[in-house]
């Protein structure tokens, strides 16, 4: 079992209440108060996680350029008022920054009991496959 500290403990609250949050407001017809309150508490998890130092190195990498830009772009949109917008920026960006680690979920999911029979379908499995490419399998 992984060990967290305190801190991280803190960020894992954080950074889940951020997701429930935004999830609710997407929900709730992009409600601009609750996006704007999910978008400050994920980034804050995420700092509070893997630490601000990380965090910044995370972000503001060379080539990570355009989806930092995309994401906090989108933060910044949401928390003046054009929420659809905003959630439609972040969403690129998030992909963007984040798309490393798709084919590290994929595969975690594959060995999951339940969600792992579904992403191993036949064509789901040819589209995951594709897109996320074969890398474990």
């Amino acid at each position: 079992m992984i060990s967290l500290t305190d801190t991280q403990k803190i960020g894992m609250g954080l950074t889940g209440f951020g997701v429930f949050f935004l999830f609710f407001g997407m929900i709730l017809f992009f409600d601009k108060a609750l996006l704007a309150i999910g978008n400050v508490l994920f980034v804050a998890g995420l700092a509070f996680v893997i630490g601000l130092e990380r965090t910044f190195r995370f972000f503001f990498q060379k080539h990570k350029m355009k989806a930092t830009g995309f994401f906090l772009g989108g933060v910044f949109v949401v928390l003046i008022g054009w929420p659809l917008i905003g959630m439609i920026f972040e969403i690129y960006g998030f992909f963007l920054l984040f798309r490393g680690f798709f084919p590290v979920v994929v595969g975690f999911i594959r060995r999951v009991p339940v969600l792992g029979s579904l992403l191993n379908l036949p064509g789901i499995r040819s589209v995951s496959n594709h897109r996320f490419g074969n890398i474990f399998f």
